[in-house]
């Protein structure tokens, strides 16, 4: 069984980053659910499982997309307040650390053990991809409704729909690790 403290272990250094004790407890809350409603059993299992079904993830796991998603979209917020001369939103890192590592927590649900060295969609994933599952239960246990955005609205199921900067912020840094993949199984990725 996968404990809060293994969560902790596995985000620690972004965890700290978060003031609000109740969004950290709740970003903690929620991993350690999706994980005992996706049957995972241990972090190795988390190190072991695929950021994403979509494309060959070139052996990039789950747990290494989530930190590099959430480093992606600090820095982007630090290097935009470094350099704008006039800020024209404000940007709430507890939101945006929490989202980074709350954006994907409906894969937990959504991939499964295919039971030959795989995986697959799970029968919940197939019902409701990730943004939507991890919405519900960023939702389930109290999380801010801003935070709720960046989880329901980090990929296509946002698209057009209306978005705190911190979703902004996290679903670029996820695409740009995401989308070279997509690029190299294609052949359209120039990587010389």
């Amino acid at each position: 069984m996968i404990s809060k403290s293994d969560i902790e272990e596995l985000f620690g250094p972004y965890l700290s980053m978060i003031k609000d004790e109740n969004i950290r407890e709740g970003t903690v809350k929620a991993w350690v659910i999706g994980c005992e409603r996706g049957n995972w059993q241990s972090v190795d299992e988390l190190k072991a499982m695929p950021f994403t079904l979509l494309t060959d993830c070139k052996g990039v796991n789950f747990i290494e997309h989530t930190l590099a998603v959430t480093e992606g979209a600090l820095q982007l917020a630090k290097a935009q307040e470094k350099h704008y001369a006039n800020m024209p939103y404000g940007i709430d890192y507890d939101r945006l650390i929490a989202g980074g590592i709350l954006h994907d927590v409906g894969k937990l649900m959504e991939f499964e053990k295919d039971g030959q060295g795989g995986y697959r969609k799970s029968h919940a994933g197939k019902c409701a991809r990730h943004p939507i599952s991890g919405a519900i239960l960023a939702d389930e246990i109290g999380l801010p409704e801003e935070i709720v955005n960046v989880i329901g609205c980090h990929a296509k199921e946002g698209d057009g729909r209306p978005q705190v900067i911190e979703t902004v912020l996290v679903h670029q840094a996820d695409f740009a690790t995401f989308n070279p993949l997509v690029m190299i199984t294609k052949g359209n990725l120039i990587n010389e």
